[in-house]
């Protein structure tokens, strides 16, 4: 069974980002993002093509605004893209930059990925439900999880649900995908740091943090005349890739984004983020957009839409540093049949189908 409290399945993060089919730069070596990236990505491609969902491998430009960005920044994630086994990934100059895109501007070069795409995620997201469904599995729609417990002399999961607490499912194995969710859930499982919970596991879940991220779309300036044809990239932020701008898989419009804007950090319930566009922020877009595409002339962004990422790590915490997905399963909690995914942010769409193997391996 298969349980979304959406009207529709893969209607919150999976489907508020930008459709981006990641390389596997950017992760250290060995690490879920980046073996699981690596992994997700050649299988996405292969399945697009073998169910003839709609994809363009137009690569991306990872493009230095300062000069000191290509001996730093850029060298660093060349070194870092080859050590992932991801050896298309190239440097090139600030003369090579200007032959692809006559547009952008760049002061010490760029990094090439040619195995950067974007795809259609709703078809393919349509395309993974109807093999669930074919491999025997129900969709249950419009249906919220309350909680996870356990019964302690079976190991079964009881499944509640906010309709009649009386009502659950009864499973011998579970998967926690929930998103932005999933930590809170975990948490009704195996207790918080006030005592009581669901098991004798000594292994706590991590608190869940949110980051939104707003899109602004290119308005005003027809397809022919679209001033790139590849992913353009600035060097990565704290938190985020940067405001990249991205090209959908059709070639119909632009968008630039998501930024960066942190939720306070007690912030429990997803429910209560905002997913309209503040218009505000795209005062800050331009002057990120200009570094690269100086040309972006004034009134041409207006706001699209917004994103949530599900975060393990916090500002106020402390400088936030790499935070790899998290993927629970009986080793990590000495549970059996029981497997959490914790902070699956990007890359996770690019990742999904090695995420799926690799939980079918945990249990």
């Amino acid at each position: 069974m298969i349980i979304d409290q959406a009207e529709t399945i893969g209607s919150e993060t999976s489907s508020r980002n930008s459709e981006v089919i990641h390389g596997g730069l950017y992760y250290p070596q060995n690490s879920l993002k980046a073996r699981l990236c690596v992994e997700g990505k050649h299988r996405l491609y292969a399945y697009c093509t073998e169910r003839n969902i709609s994809f363009t491998q137009c690569g991306k430009l990872i493009v230095a605004t300062r000069p000191s960005q290509r001996d730093n920044e850029l060298q660093k994630l060349l070194q870092q893209a080859h050590q992932n086994g991801v050896t298309d990934v190239r440097l090139l100059s600030t003369e090579d930059v200007h032959v692809m895109e006559p547009h952008i501007h760049c002061t010490g070069g760029a990094l090439w990925s040619p195995s950067t795409g974007v795809f259609d995620s709703h078809s393919f997201m349509r395309q993974l439900l109807i093999d669930a469904e074919d491999g025997g599995a129900t969709l249950i729609l419009k249906t919220k999880v309350k909680a996870i417990h356990m019964e302690p002399l079976t190991g079964r999961f009881l499944v509640h649900f906010d309709d009649d607490e009386n009502t659950c499912i009864v499973c011998n194995k579970l998967v926690n995908a929930a998103g932005l969710w999933a930590p809170n859930l975990a948490r009704s499982l195996h207790g918080d740091n006030l005592g009581g919970g669901g098991s004798s596991s000594p292994w706590y879940p991590p608190k869940g943090y949110f980051a939104r991220g707003t899109y602004f779309l290119l308005h005003g300036i027809p397809r022919q005349s679209f001033p790139f044809r590849h992913l353009i990239y600035p060097v990565p932020e704290p938190g985020g890739l940067g405001v990249h701008a991205t090209i959908d898989w059709a070639g119909q419009s632009i968008r630039f984004g998501p930024d960066v804007e942190w939720i306070k950090e007690d912030e429990d319930d997803p429910s209560m983020i905002s997913l309209s566009p503040d218009p505000e922020r795209g005062n800050r877009f331009y002057d990120e957009v200009r570094k690269y595409w100086p040309d972006l002339p004034d009134n041409a962004l207006i706001p699209d839409y917004v994103g949530i990422r599900p975060k393990l790590n916090h500002p106020s915490n402390g400088p936030v540093e790499f935070q790899d997905f998290l993927i629970a399963g009986p080793k990590t909690h000495g549970i059996k049949g029981l497997v959490h995914l914790l902070g699956i942010e990007s890359p996770g769409l690019t990742s999904s189908m090695a995420i799926g193997d690799y939980v079918t391996r945990q249990l």
